[in-house]
């Protein structure tokens, strides 16, 4: 493996574990009891107010696989929207360098591919967590 194989390799790694942590490790955190928001914020008598169901039987198996499933292919949209950006900024600072072009254009491709690959899955899970749940 070549060392801008490994570098790239190690980045992601250390984003997908900064990621984690940002984002899935208050949640448990949250479960252990620290705050229960539901009866601190005041949001579930706001919610029974407005006619929406609050209770424990609110949320099902299938409303946390689907929004666990929503949340992954978001962060991946988002990867390859930032990947995106950083393409164009590649092209646009290349100054000419024929070099810096192509990989900036192959850049930008991929992140399209991507997107589309990305915009498909969460298609197919829309579809799929809809209509069987």
């Amino acid at each position: 493996m070549s060392k801008l194989a490994l570098k790239n390799s190690l980045i992601s790694l250390f984003s997908i574990i900064w990621l984690t942590a940002i984002f899935i490790l208050p949640s448990f955190a949250q479960a252990q009891g620290t705050y229960n928001f539901a009866s601190s914020s005041g949001l579930s008598t706001t919610g029974n107010k407005a006619g929406y169901i609050t209770d424990a039987s609110a949320s099902s198996i299938e409303d946390i696989v689907g929004t666990i499933v929503y949340i992954i292919i978001g962060f991946v949209g988002v990867l390859f929207l930032i990947l995106a950006i950083y393409g164009a900024v590649t092209w646009m600072t290349a100054m000419g360098n024929e070099e810096k072009v192509k990989k900036a254009n192959s850049m930008l491709m991929s992140a399209l591919f991507g997107m589309i690959i990305t915009l498909s899955a969460y298609i197919i899970s829309y579809f799929l967590i809809n209509y069987f749940w």
